[in-house]
């Protein structure tokens, strides 16, 4: 299949699919912002500016999994494994993953596609050969094809790298992606980030 063809496969089946997991989740929208609520009376969503296709910014949504004012610091403080941040409610939604669903609408408009790489933010950084430096400023090998597709809800970095490994190497699954994407491996990758979720074996 040409690539403009599986693009256009591709949206049609991200919208659709995702105004169908909005329909379905419903009662998720009820007791999930209730739980969140219920435990420490905070806000219920999390929204963050990330950095997609083309370099284009958008606000991504999530439901909070973390204790109230997390960076309340200013700088942007990226989560690790078992991160001290995470509430008890916090902690069953990362497992599922079923903090992510308000996600659901950024794919609906357009910002994001069911599969891709991760939406990275504007002020993540990477550790380079002098220390650490904004990602964006990093010159890394396919960087720039990187960008050039819609982030992804899922994708193989998502699935089958380890929270805490360095972007770079991230970076590799994504481009790998890239390479060999086709409805076949993005139907794969939701199926097995699906079985994540229904199993709870997502990392924390």
């Amino acid at each position: 299949m040409r690539f403009y063809n599986y693009e256009l496969v591709k949206r049609g089946f991200d919208k659709s699919f995702a105004g169908f997991c909005l329909f379905c989740s419903i009662p998720l929208w009820v007791v999930i912002p209730f739980s969140i609520w219920l435990e420490d009376r905070g806000p219920v969503f999390f929204e963050q500016k990330r950095v997609g296709r083309g370099q284009i910014k958008f606000i991504l949504f999530k439901f909070r999994s973390m204790i109230k004012n997390a960076e309340i610091a200013g700088e942007p403080v990226m989560a690790v494994s078992l991160d001290p941040r995470i509430t008890r409610v916090g902690y069953w939604l990362r497992k599922t993953a079923l903090d992510e669903l308000p996600q659901l609408i950024n794919i609906w408009k357009g910002d994001m596609s069911f599969v891709g790489p991760r939406a990275l933010r504007e002020s993540e950084k990477i550790m380079g050969e002098h220390g650490e430096v904004l990602v964006h400023m990093y010159q890394i090998e396919g960087f720039s094809l990187r960008q050039s597709v819609r982030p992804g809800l899922t994708g193989m970095a998502q699935v089958y790298a380890a929270r805490d490994i360095n972007h770079r190497y991230k970076f590799k699954y994504d481009l790998l992606y890239i390479k060999r994407m086709s409805l076949g491996v993005d139907l794969k990758l939701i199926l097995t980030s699906f079985w994540f979720t229904f199993t709870a074996k997502w990392n924390v």
